[in-house]
């Protein structure tokens, strides 16, 4: 889907392992200012930039031939960059890391253009990335369109899901804001059990992280009554967000119907990878999945 400030990535090489979990940064990717959605290849398509196993000799191989034809830029993943100026990662694959170098690439490519024509402002920035369709942004700017306003809100409404934070921690409250805002998501918050029965009641929640200690009703029973609800079984996942990590903690938690575990101090790598998880169309794709 061709949106404004979404960008294609073509992924060179990686096993299947990789590049399951590639699919999944890429569902939640998509969903960023800027977005990155992986390359469908298809006759007059290209993509933006590239993503290249660089462990990979026939990846790497298939990239150089790719660049010299296009010139696109490219992120490598592995122990070197085989002499091709590109940025490089290190493995394992760090979400935050990944989408922090494509853009940042993208953006040093616009940096090296040159300066647009005077007579041509908005067609410049249109065109400012090689490879980019007519009214297509700029990295980091917005398509001149009269169109895109209404085509990015719309976008968002067609995103849009709500999570749940429930935490009496302002803290844990304030970052969790910070790692899902930019992903597009409305949060609402709730500092006990009961408010957030009582929420979780009357609105969808796509996801609920969840507390263990709480005023009032603690966090096993506060998933408990959720999970009683036949609609949240099916709409809503519960992620138990807490410091208590032993394994007795962690049986209560499945006891309880909590769809994940995790504890503090998070990881943002795997907080982004059981948000993506937990993505609608990523809970379908694991159901069907579950039934064949």
């Amino acid at each position: 889907m061709n949106t404004d400030n979404q960008f294609s990535v073509d992924v060179l090489g990686f096993n299947d392992v990789e590049r399951s979990m590639l699919s999944s940064i890429f569902a939640l990717a998509a969903r960023r200012d800027p977005g990155f959605v992986q390359h469908e290849t298809a006759p007059g398509r290209t993509p933006d930039i590239y993503l290249v196993d660089a462990d990979d000799a026939a990846a790497i191989n298939e990239f150089r031939s790719l660049h010299k034809r296009d010139g696109l830029p490219a992120v490598l993943v592995g122990a070197t960059a085989h002499g091709t100026g590109c940025p490089v990662l290190a493995r394992p694959l760090q979400w935050a890391k990944l989408l922090q170098a494509l853009e940042g690439e993208l953006g040093n490519v616009e940096e090296r253009q040159p300066a647009a024509p005077a007579a041509e402002p908005a067609a410049s920035l249109r065109r400012s990335l090689p490879g980019n369709p007519m009214g297509r942004s700029n990295a980091l700017g917005r398509s001149n369109s009269p169109q895109s306003a209404d085509d990015t809100a719309a976008q968002k409404r067609m995103l849009a899901d709500t999570v749940l934070v429930v935490d009496d921690n302002a803290t844990v409250r304030m970052f969790m804001q910070a790692k899902l805002a930019p992903f597009g998501f409305d949060v609402d918050f709730a500092e006990t059990g009961e408010e957030a029965v009582g929420m979780s009641g009357s609105h969808d929640y796509t996801c609920v992280f969840l507390d263990v200690v709480l005023p009032g009703i603690d966090g096993y029973q506060v998933c408990k009554l959720i999970k009683s609800n036949k609609q949240a079984i099916k709409k809503t996942a519960v992620v138990m967000l807490t410091s208590r990590s032993s394994p007795f903690d962690k049986l209560r938690g499945s006891l309880a119907g909590c769809d994940e575990y995790l504890t503090k101090p998070l990881d943002e790598d795997r907080l982004l990878e059981v948000i993506a998880k937990f993505l609608p169309g990523s809970r379908k794709h694991h159901e069907r999945g579950a039934r064949k």
